[in-house]
């Protein structure tokens, strides 16, 4: 046991301290549910992200009932009516007398109720249309936009750091400055006119790629003068000089033997970013800017909550930002354990 601890690679050792931490491993697991969730949100959820009933507008959680008159039956909910109290707000009557039992696995849905019952597990929104599906299936928007944003960013920034660091010169020169540029604008008045410059006319999914490539232009600078100075210290290691006394191309030499040396710190900060892109996906669709509704993502689900009364009567709309801040720990907190098993001085 001993030998096969001290013959350990640092990244196996790396990985080892990672797992031992308790609170790490439950914010991982934590984000596997999230993304399990969503990748399954059309078997998972009731209804789709487009299913709205205008007489159900807010209608608070659905109750669902196991027991009727003391006794154990199939689970069902009761009826229930939209009228105005005597200062016009919305009350919800409940009807005991119409029952709407729970149907499974029909119509592709794990769960679901016939109509005209409908099943509010999370409240509902302005129109009537369910929270629970909308934020399952807000979150295929808003935990992918997150994943593709810093790929893509991580591909620029690894490349440019690392020819810049490889080459040094003028070649170094000429990309830092270009990196300065970029890392000079506030990141949010950069992303801001970068989506200023996209069409108005563009449907949800061009919108998607938009957002996603905006965000990667704000990122990739900083990490790209990071790389850039770990590559120029290792293109003087004997298996760089080796390789390049062998002949090989310098971009090969590039990808193959100095970029690989750097993941360690790539992976933690790749995590830390994640909840960054998160973040400015969520800020952009609040303020109009970002995915349109009908299409749901966390963001743009928070815009109902802008103004204080549907928040006082419909305290459910603010569902959406409290997974934004589950994700965004649960990404900081892999991140900085990371960084520390990779790190430990």
């Amino acid at each position: 046991m001993n030998s096969a601890v001290k013959h350990r690679s640092r990244t196996q050792s790396a990985f080892a301290a990672f797992r031992a931490s308790r609170v790490a491993m439950l914010c991982l697991w934590c984000l596997v549910f999230l993304y399990a969730m969503a990748l399954g949100a059309d078997f998972i959820c009731p209804y789709s992200y487009q299913d709205e009933d205008r007489n159900f507008s807010y209608c608070p959680p659905t109750a669902i009932e196991f027991m009727d008159h003391g006794h154990w039956v199939r689970p069902f909910v009761y009826k229930r009516t939209m009228t105005f109290d005597a200062v016009h707000r919305r009350v919800y009557v409940v009807d005991r007398a119409v029952k709407y039992p729970l149907q499974f696995f029909k119509h592709g849905r794990l769960f679901s109720v016939d109509r005209p019952g409908r099943l509010y597990i999370w409240g509902a929104d302005a129109r009537g249309r369910d929270m629970f599906s909308r934020i399952w299936y807000g979150a295929r928007i808003s935990l992918s936009i997150g994943l593709l944003g810093v790929a893509l960013s991580f591909a620029i920034g690894l490349l440019v750091g690392g020819i810049a660091g490889y080459y040094g010169g003028w070649v170094d020169g000429v990309l830092m400055r270009i990196c300065e540029m970029f890392m000079m604008i506030p990141g949010f008045y950069l992303m801001l006119a970068l989506r200023a410059a996209v069409p108005e006319n563009f449907n949800s999914v061009q919108v998607y790629l938009s957002v996603v490539v905006i965000l990667s232009l704000i990122g990739w600078a900083s990490l790209a003068r990071i790389i850039r100075g770990m590559a120029l210290s290792l293109r003087e290691r004997d298996y760089v000089l080796a390789a390049k006394t062998l002949g090989v191309p310098d971009i090969v030499i590039i990808c193959k033997h100095i970029l690989p040396q750097t993941i360690s710190y790539s992976m933690a900060t790749l995590m830390l970013t994640v909840s960054s892109y998160i973040l400015a996906e969520a800020g952009l669709s609040v303020v109009g800017l970002g995915i349109q509704d009908p299409v749901p993502s966390w963001g743009n689900l928070l815009s109902d909550a802008m103004h204080i009364v549907p928040v006082i009567f419909a305290p459910w709309i603010l569902l959406p930002g409290l997974f934004i801040f589950i994700a965004v720990m649960c990404f900081n907190v892999v991140g900085d354990s990371l960084r520390d098993a990779f790190d430990p001085v």
